[in-house]
């Protein structure tokens, strides 16, 4: 199977992590296609929210929407049923006896690369990009450099291909990411990550918060809360919200 060399694909989850490396992609690939997943996720607004904000980002730059290639949404609803997560019920968000927090799902990011590469190969794409993250995230095993190296042998080893996987977010924080969003499309594309995206654990979407929708408290919000205002206070271009016609 020849791989393109100048195609990826996005892990696209319709967060802000997911969306900035959609962002990443589209200013260096010629072709990109996304890929998210429905595993029964207690926040499933996100996937409500992938089409919408992917069609405002195509727009966004002249180029992009030619480079804007397939959505695909795989149903892992599996990975839901086994797991016993904060993320795939109803159960209050806290810390285990094994100091990881009750929403890591385990095998995860693991399946999500597995069933990524089995599209590339298919797709005859490269290069396989992710928002996982060890500087600034949650404490789960599944999103550090090392897991995502030791993934990417395995993959290529097992399916004979020389995928390579992208981390463009591992070694920056939350403010970090917003002011490289802010650099690849402008204040245009913060806002509409600040307002188009999903990251809140608990689903909601009522209140609008100066960093974006959320209930304010789950350990997501409060990671892109805190890393929006540093972004405000130390980022060296001001962000200014478009005006809305």
């Amino acid at each position: 199977m020849s791989l393109d060399p100048n195609a990826a694909l996005v892990l696209f989850s319709g967060g802000q992590d997911s969306a900035t490396c959609l962002a990443w992609a589209l200013s260096r690939f010629n072709r990109v296609e996304t890929l998210g997943f429905d595993y029964g996720q207690r926040h499933r607004v996100e996937l409500d929210v992938r089409a919408p904000l992917r069609k405002a980002m195509a727009g966004l730059t002249a180029g992009w929407a030619e480079k804007l290639g397939q959505d695909h949404v795989i149903d892992l609803s599996v990975l839901g049923q086994i797991s016993d997560t904060a993320l795939t019920k109803d159960a209050e968000i806290a810390m285990q006896a094994n100091g990881l927090p009750n929403t890591f799902v385990p095998g995860r990011n693991l399946l999500f690369f597995t069933f990524a590469a089995t599209i590339a190969y298919r797709r005859g794409i490269k290069h396989i990009v992710t928002g996982v993250c060890e500087t600034d995230y949650s404490g789960y095993p599944d999103c550090r450099d090392d897991t995502v190296k030791a993934m990417q042998a395995a993959l290529n080893l097992g399916m004979e291909s020389r995928f390579v996987l992208h981390t463009p977010l591992m070694w920056i924080d939350k403010a970090k990411t917003w002011e490289m969003a802010q650099k690849l499309g402008g204040d245009r594309l913060v806002e509409m990550i600040r307002t188009g995206s999903h990251s809140c654990y608990q689903g909601k979407r009522e209140t609008l918060h100066d960093w974006g929708y959320g209930c304010g408290t789950c350990p997501a919000c409060e990671l892109r809360a805190q890393g929006w205002e540093r972004f405000r206070a130390e980022s060296p271009l001001p962000f200014s919200a478009p005006q809305r016609t």
